[in-house]
């Protein structure tokens, strides 16, 4: 059987599995009203208005009766219908009433029926329900779901649900969903006591706890430094600007609906930045720039404001505010192209060293069928797609090309970097602008002593700081590696009478720039070295009897591993090789 045929066939049952849950939920509530239930890329879901909440027993009794009706083997037979012969079949459930009366009135309505239960459905499905893998079907969980996604209509119950072909493939992704749990970085943010997010401050921003504020700014201050190397200068420009600005930009026409409102200040309507980029344009503008200066590398750790509605913020993935590692480069036409290269050499060197060595490359373009949601005209948009198809080809990187997921300034190349367990997180965006010099009449004197149009990228290597850092607390498991871990070392003195020499071991640590905690607490050992391990410290250092005699120190790592006895000075070169090198165990 072809990959192609696998990939069908599991869909039909996937989207068999949900009809035949949908019939056992019907059978337990017989009230309840139905929503949708598709396949999706694991299994199937189905939206139900219920009573009452479910309950982890009531997904038990689903699952029971779903395995039943698999067993009995009903046919799945389709049947088509006039308008109003759907309409009377589904009487009595206003939600299928709705997804009739907004079908195209040249659209063909179909039916699927197996034993008792009928679904509006276009199909298609397994043959009987016994093609199904009851071995390879599983309950997970229920989720709140706004009926069409519209957090203005009523909040149905989703009942999510696994479908594999077989037993081993089931508990293979039973393994993985473990481990996202594991990795979570809104549970491991809690548990290292790394940020938190309060509904009295607002949805959607971010509170960095030391610990959490301590890595990022480890990150912040790698980033700044591997870009002066490279020729960047640093920018700081304000968190609100005019709303004209955002006018003049496309912003306010492209853009709004994630803005927030305007603030009035003086009889002058005010805006929280969404972008970095306008004042960028702004400083660029209080002086002649001649041919000579270019290019121009400004970076910028940016806080910018986005509305996001309610229902997608999740942990500091999806937020309201958030920092950008930003830069703007301005630069000739002829000079595109090795700066293209510039930046993604640099993108891929911070992937690699945090540990990222796959990803995704994307080109995101405009949607040909839609020129109108975008500015500028089409010769400006094929110059600058042909710049970053150039410089793909010139660093070697495969990419898929992605219609209409370009901003709405211009063409970009979206870099996707694969974590641990092979989930994509979105990282670096290089995007080529020959549209906001046009509109903030960005120019430089050529050496013909005339005026010409500065092309501007904007990009990200990181992303945002906020979405960075949740993926490194996933792709870590918590666990950082020496160089970003805000605690490097415990230092653990078994008995009271071990306490100087921990002390002097601390102070010395401490003196060559090391982050170490002293744990002079009147635990025993054994509770001190888990406590370490539980907050994910790289090193335990342990002082008894005969370190103190040896003037050493007992090393531990927190994977369990024993590295012996190490005199202090060994133990200081070896901290300094694993963050000089940023060593990832």
């Amino acid at each position: 059987m072809s990959d192609e045929q696998k990939v069908i066939d599991l869909e039909r049952i996937r989207h068999s599995a949900s009809h035949v849950m949908a019939q056992a939920v019907l059978e337990i509530f017989p009230t309840a009203k139905l929503g949708i239930g598709p396949a999706i890329d694991t299994g199937f879901y189905y939206d139900f208005d219920l009573p009452r909440p479910l309950t982890p027993d009531d997904l038990t009794k689903i699952e029971k009766r779903m395995r039943e009706i698999i067993n009995r083997k009903y046919p799945f037979e389709r049947k088509e219908l006039s308008r109003d012969e759907a309409r009377a079949l589904f009487a009595g459930q206003p939600y299928k009433q709705e997804l009739i009366d907004d079908l195209p009135e040249d659209e063909t309505i179909s039916i699927y029926r197996h034993a008792d239960f009928v679904d509006l459905c276009r199909g298609p499905h397994v043959e009987n329900t016994g093609q199904i893998p009851s071995q390879g079907l599983k309950l997970l969980n229920v989720a709140g779901a706004y009926w069409r996604g519209d957090e203005n209509r009523p909040m149905l119950q989703r009942i999510y649900g696994a479908a594999f072909e077989s037993r081993e493939k089931l508990e293979e992704y039973l393994h993985f969903l473990a481990e996202v749990e594991r990795r979570d970085h809104r549970k491991l943010g809690q548990q290292l006591d790394l940020y938190s997010m309060h509904e009295l401050g607002g949805a959607g921003l971010v509170y960095w706890h030391p610990k959490g504020a301590l890595i990022r700014q480890m990150i912040e201050d790698f980033w700044r430094q591997e870009h002066r190397k490279r020729g960047y200068d640093i920018l700081y420009t304000p968190h609100i600007g005019k709303l004209d600005m955002w006018k003049i930009s496309g912003h306010w026409d492209f853009y709004r609906e994630n803005m927030y409102s305007p603030i009035e200040i003086d009889n002058v309507e005010y805006l929280l930045k969404p972008m970095n980029c306008p004042f960028a344009m702004l400083i660029y503008n209080t002086k002649t720039r001649s041919y000579r200066d270019l290019p121009l590398r400004w970076g910028e750790l940016g806080t910018v404001y986005r509305y996001e509605r309610s229902g997608v913020l999740q942990g500091m993935l999806r937020v309201r505010g958030f920092t950008q590692d930003d830069a703007h480069i301005f630069c000739r036409p002829d000079q595109l192209e090795a700066e293209l290269i510039g930046v993604i050499e640099l993108a891929r060197f911070m992937l690699q060293t945090f540990g990222y060595q796959e990803y995704d490359v994307e080109l995101s373009v405009r949607d040909p069928q839609n020129t109108a949601k975008y500015i500028g005209n089409d010769a400006v948009w094929e110059m600058a797609e042909t710049a970053l198809v150039r410089a793909l080809h010139a660093t070697g990187l495969s990419y898929k090309r992605m219609e209409g997921e370009a901003k709405f300034y211009g063409p970009a190349i979206d870099i996707k970097m694969r974590d641990a367990l092979g989930r994509g997180w979105q990282g670096p965006t290089i995007q080529v602008d020959f549209n906001l010099p046009e509109r903030f009449d960005v120019n430089y004197v050529g050496e013909d002593g005339q005026e010409h149009r500065t092309v501007i990228v904007h990009r990200t290597v990181l992303g945002s700081m906020e979405r960075f850092v949740a993926g490194l607390i996933e792709q870590y498991a918590g666990a950082f590696p020496v160089w970003l871990a805000p605690t490097q070392a415990t230092i653990i003195p078994i008995a009271d009478r071990h306490q100087e020499f921990a002390r002097q071991v601390n102070a010395k640590l401490k003196e060559r720039g090391f982050r170490v905690e002293l744990d002079d607490r009147s635990e025993r050992m054994n509770a001190k070295i888990r406590d370490a391990q539980l907050q994910k410290v790289p090193y335990m250092l342990i002082i008894g009897d005969r370190e103190v005699e040896a003037g050493a120190l007992a090393v531990r790592r927190r994977d369990g591993q024993d590295l012996g006895a190490r005199a202090v000075a060994d133990v200081i070169a070896m901290l300094q090789v694993d963050v000089e090198s940023k060593a990832i165990w």
